[in-house]
């Protein structure tokens, strides 16, 4: 005999003796059934069991060889050279393989990076084969629904660590955070700050772990209020650099963790009246065009962003061809790439006091003649 429950055709028990035997509403058993996502890893995991228990057949909803040419790719956002970088790199990759690509912009804006409910259900519907998600992260349900569907997918920037077995795609970020306090170091700066970006974000805790292994490396006395964090963002970068400059001893080089935010960084020393590199050196991190257009130009670290992303393509595409990736972490190298914005220290000068009778300089910006950026 042929039942319906839930939406999806089976023989065997119904809905109902399932949700009996998993503990659980008929609802429920329903939403697991349907591939939601809005239910909890632990009682997903009871429903799973109890179908496969008694035997309830599924219809599948997903089937990768139907549509095997369309992937999903998740960016945080469009309006960032960041994402232009990486949406670069996937689709040159797709190209070259043979995939179309649907981009999805601005769900992992909210609750932590999280793609917003309800958008994992719409995969199914229009068939896409395999998925690529930047700067996200995933809740564990969303795990779990991911991999009750065999939709393969990888992590390009994870936020936070993802869970074992999951593959993903970054920069070597703890070797950039040493290569650019290193450069600091060998100038002869030794009172180097760090503004860094998210305390538990995955890039930024490496990058300040690098930090502090080059200063203890150095032999150079790690100073806690030198550490300060600005979120990835410009306009808090600012004020944390504001604040590293009001301390009783400045620093005379900043390590900045991001381009964007070595551009509130810039800002406030121009406000204090104090120059680049004269005064302070600053080193940024990621090689967004925007370090070019810099006065001074910003020496930076680069990270491979269009690479990654293709990286991550092409892991994918062997992984919707049923292969599993030997190790789950990638990571590709950084490398510092010098412009003017660093010098040796100033002996015999903190470095940190504006010259006398001088104003602070406007930002300009490359565009209209005015100080520092765009």
């Amino acid at each position: 005999m042929v039942r319906t429950g839930g939406g999806a055709a089976h023989t065997g028990p119904t809905l109902a003796v399932v949700a009996r035997e998993a503990g659980v509403s008929v609802p429920t058993a329903s939403k697991v059934v349907n591939g939601r996502e809005d239910v909890a890893p632990e009682t997903r995991r009871r429903v799973t069991e109890a179908l496969d228990r008694l035997g309830y057949v599924r219809r599948p909803r997903f089937d990768a060889s139907k549509a095997p040419g369309l992937i999903d790719l998740v960016v945080h956002s469009l309006d960032s050279s960041w994402s232009g970088a990486v949406l670069h790199g996937v689709e040159e990759a797709a190209h070259d393989a043979g995939l179309e690509m649907v981009v999805s912009a601005g769900l992992t804006r909210t609750r932590g990076g999280r793609p917003e409910r309800g958008w994992l259900d719409k995969l199914t519907t229009r068939g896409s084969a395999g998925v690529l998600f930047n700067l996200a992260a995933l809740t564990p349900s969303q795990y779990a629904w991911l991999d009750q569907h065999h939709i393969p997918f990888v992590m390009i920037d994870p936020v936070l660590e993802p869970p074992p077995g999951v593959v993903s795609v970054g920069a070597a970020n703890w070797q950039g955070g040493v290569t650019a306090t290193e450069h600091l170091l060998a100038l002869g700066h030794e009172r180097v700050a760090v503004v860094a970006g998210y305390r538990r974000k995955m890039c930024s805790s490496a990058r300040v772990a690098g930090y502090r292994s080059a200063l203890v490396a150095a032999g150079v006395r790690q100073r806690p209020e030198y550490v300060r964090y600005g979120g990835f963002d410009e306009t808090l970068a600012h004020r944390r650099m504001l604040e590293l400059l009001d301390l009783p001893e400045p620093p005379t080089a900043v390590f900045v963790c991001s381009d964007r935010m070595a551009l509130g960084v810039y800002q406030a020393l121009a406000e204090r009246g104090l120059r680049v590199p004269d005064d302070i050196s600053v080193v940024g991190f990621d090689d967004l065009p925007e370090s070019r257009w810099t006065t001074p130009a910003l020496t930076t670290v680069r990270q491979p962003l269009s690479e990654m992303a293709s990286t991550a393509l092409r892991l994918l595409v062997r992984m919707m061809a049923g292969d599993r990736p030997e190790s789950t972490r990638t990571e590709l190298s950084t490398r510092l790439v010098e412009r003017a914005s660093t010098a040796p220290v100033r002996s015999g000068s903190p470095g940190m006091s504006p010259h006398v009778g001088q104003t602070a300089p406007p930002p300009l910006n490359s565009c209209s003649g005015r100080r520092l950026l765009c």
